[in-house]
């Protein structure tokens, strides 16, 4: 029976290789036929899709086919010829080629030597393009990145969470601690005043001592303040704001820790000026943000050194900065400076309860400012209050 259609041909004669040609220049892959010294003898059309160079052109081309590779591929491709001479076979070996139009193929070469009987007749290279597998792949990659960014921005904030919940129960620990301890504390403050209320009677009025008697009696009454809050749990009290010139309240604690500096040796250098600086402002919290950083920077000091405080004015704020002298702050001390219960000073008497700083940040954002620390080991650290003109939310 004989079929009809196309495929109704009659097989090729002996020796007459037209089909196998014709098979060979309509295969979708990139297939070329080196001779044993590697020059081509025959490559097939796909060339020109793959490459936009003619069959013509890559048989003419000198040390073909590295001018069609991507230079930071030709030295990968360079060291493949020279394997696929020493009668080596291979597959899957990737690199890019550089098309006419000068966009980048992702293609991939498998090879084999040839030979008919004994006679060796060269090397067939097949080379496919792989690029939509290599667009696949470096999808999957940017989302394998974007993934594993998601991950450790949950990983950060559910430290972040179990920061949060370690400082409410320290905070919890602080309020049961000061609860055992405030009337311990209110009952002396309260003598004290009293006792300096007669002394105050007992002056004339004409007396230089009363600015300092009165000076006494604001810090007892702000010492009394701290308590209460320390009292009700550490959450803040909101007090009201009032009109006071900053550098007048800085000058006053500078004052009262005067005593503090001479007696640790540090001088304490006062650099604010005398030009106004009116704020609207709970002066009794801004005065105790100054005093914990004084008081720190004093700490930190080392004796015969000296502790500076600057004010500056900024558009919509003033910045206190305070210098100290002392051996700086390491890099894993830094991020933890400002935790409750956290202190460089370790178990120094002189170095508190580690509440300084914590308090002092707390009550700068409830302003609306906010504290910034620059420190140099071995040569000491600033803090940085910026505090605006009024509080923020009035």
């Amino acid at each position: 029976m004989t079929r009809s259609g196309p495929f109704s041909q009659q097989p090729p004669a002996a020796g007459d290789d037209t089909h196998f040609r014709l098979v060979a220049d309509s295969t979708y892959d990139w297939e070329s036929w080196l001779a044993a010294d590697g020059k081509p003898l025959w490559v097939n059309p796909a060339v020109t899709r793959m490459t936009g160079y003619s069959v013509a052109e890559c048989l003419a081309m000198p040390n073909y086919p590295l001018p069609l590779v991507l230079d930071e591929d030709r030295e990968t491709v360079r060291q493949l010829c020279a394997r696929i001479l020493q009668f080596t076979s291979g597959n899957d070996v990737q690199f890019r080629v550089r098309h006419r139009s000068g966009t980048i193929v992702w293609v991939a070469i498998s090879w084999q030597p040839m030979f008919a009987g004994p006679q060796h007749l060269g090397f067939r290279t097949s080379i496919r393009d792989i690029s939509r597998k290599q667009k696949l792949r470096e999808e999957l990659r940017m989302h394998a990145e974007q993934l594993e960014e998601l991950v450790i921005q949950r990983t950060e904030r559910l430290r972040s969470l179990e920061r949060k919940q370690t400082q409410m129960e320290k905070l919890a620990a602080l309020g049961e601690l000061a609860a055992s301890v405030a009337h311990e504390i209110n009952n002396p403050l309260a003598g004290i005043r009293s006792a300096l209320t007669l002394l105050q009677s007992d002056l004339q009025p004409d007396s230089p001592h009363h600015r300092i008697l009165d000076r006494v009696d604001k810090e007892i009454e702000r010492m009394g303040g701290i308590v209460q809050q320390m009292y009700q749990g550490y959450r803040r009290n909101v007090q009201s704001a009032e009109a006071f010139d900053l550098a007048v309240a800085i000058d006053e604690v500078l004052y009262f820790l005067g005593p503090v500096a001479k007696d640790r040796q540090v001088q304490l250098e006062n650099r604010c000026g005398s030009a106004p600086a009116v704020v609207q402002l709970p002066e009794d919290e801004v005065k105790q943000v100054v005093y914990n950083l004084v008081r720190n920077a004093i700490q930190a000091s080392p004796a015969g050194r000296a502790v500076t405080v600057d004010l500056a004015r900024l558009d919509e704020a003033f910045q206190i900065r305070v210098n100290d002298t002392g051996g700086g702050i390491s890099d894993d001390d830094l991020p933890l400076i400002f935790e409750p219960f956290f202190s460089t000073r370790g178990n120094n008497a002189s170095g508190g309860l580690g509440l300084g700083l914590s308090l002092s940040k707390a009550l700068i954002e409830s302003l609306g400012g906010r504290i910034e620390v620059q420190t140099s080991p071995g040569r000491g650290s600033s803090f940085v209050a910026v505090i605006p003109h009024r509080v923020a939310h009035d």
